[in-house]
């Protein structure tokens, strides 16, 4: 600063002050996009950290300095616009456009501090990496909600004894409306495996259903299907998505609410919470239960399924919960006729999705 000449560090001061504010604008345009879009006190939070560490970090210039270096009606930037400007197609363009000025406004205060306080200068810049990725956690639980909006009911198969039977299996449970179905089978053979994933990818080609395949991104491609599904001791979201390429679907399974909020960050397209209960299909050292089904229904807008021994008899306490999606195997699949039992379990979920929207949105009174 030292070498500054004083109208230099006007200019300087006033860029400062001009970015600062740009940057805490556009956060708080995204702030409230989670808040009031998704209700995602989650991504909510996090905003409204970033936008006091932001403030925190432009404190170097008192704020008297800043006042004093402000010259709006000579500012010759106040009157520029593009066309662009002026409308937004949707909520998606609103986030676009704010994640954007946002990393824009923070690029140039880092350069900026630099010639105040390099410590504060490379806080901006880790500042600048967080909002690339809450930005994309933003902008994928908008899509997610979209791409998820009718899909309620998610069924995890096995290989069954052949491919014969797998393939009629499949088919009756799109036939029934489920909304994702899970290849998850530890027994068969790699080529035995991706011939059932190749199936279940041409049955549900042209159908509402998505098809993903637990644990294995590589046969997720080979086969075609919708994505994958990994665990926390599996791949990553991001080794995951390597392997998948853009446009692929991942989903995570998490155990708490530490997992879940981390998902989202890590970019995960949707969620498993569980298990909920004891299942004849997997064990667990632990059951986090409906106390964590809450937790995540309370903070996070992403798609989560809570999964692990949920049944038509127990369904009622996961739904007051909060959470009106599930994922289920024996309590289908185990079921003499499969179809008609994922067919109750939807008929059930979407009645109280409706009445978790009404909740959530009620009517206004127009007087």
């Amino acid at each position: 600063m030292d070498n500054l000449s004083p109208g230099e560090r006007i200019a300087a001061v006033r860029a400062i002050d001009a970015a600062e504010n740009r940057a805490r604008e556009a956060l708080r345009v995204l702030e409230d996009v989670a808040r009031f879009a998704l209700d995602d006190r989650h991504l909510t939070d996090r905003y409204k950290a970033l936008r006091h560490q932001l403030c925190a970090a432009a404190a170097v210039i008192p704020s008297d300095h800043r006042i004093q270096a402000r010259n709006t009606l000579g500012d010759v930037g106040t009157g520029l616009s593009t066309a662009a400007e002026s409308s937004r197609m949707g909520v998606a363009e609103v986030v676009a456009a704010n994640g954007a000025r946002a990393e824009e406004s923070l690029r140039s205060l880092e350069e900026w501090l630099k010639l105040f306080d390099a410590e504060r200068a490379a806080e901006v810049k880790q500042l600048r990496y967080h909002v690339y990725t809450l930005s994309r956690s933003l902008q994928l639980s908008l899509s997610n909600q979209s791409r998820f909006a009718s899909t309620r009911l998610y069924v995890l198969v096995d290989g069954c004894e052949s491919i014969e039977r797998f393939r009629r299996l499949c088919e009756s449970l799109v036939e029934a409306g489920v909304g994702v179905l899970q290849l998850r089978d530890k027994r068969l053979a790699d080529r035995d495996l991706l011939d059932r994933a190749r199936s279940m990818s041409e049955i549900v080609r042209g159908s509402d259903t998505l098809c993903v395949v637990n644990d294995r991104p590589d046969l997720a491609v080979l086969s075609g299907a919708s994505g994958v599904h990994v665990g926390q001791s599996e791949l990553s979201v991001r080794d995951a998505r390597r392997v998948l390429g853009p446009g692929g679907m991942v989903g995570v399974s998490t155990h708490s609410i530490e997992q879940a909020r981390q998902a989202v960050l890590d970019g995960a397209d949707y969620i498993g919470v569980g298990p909920t209960f004891p299942s004849v299909t997997k064990g667990f050292d632990a059951y986090p239960g409906l106390p964590l089904l809450r937790a995540v229904a309370a903070e996070i807008r992403l798609p989560a399924f809570a999964i692990g021994g949920i049944t038509e008899e127990n369904l009622d306490a996961v739904l007051g919960c909060g959470i009106a999606r599930v994922a289920v195997s024996h309590a289908v699949v185990g079921s003499p006729s499969p179809a008609e039992a994922a067919r109750r379990l939807n008929q059930r979920l979407a009645a109280a999705a409706e009445s978790q929207v009404a909740i959530r949105c009620p009517v206004s009174d127009p007087t």
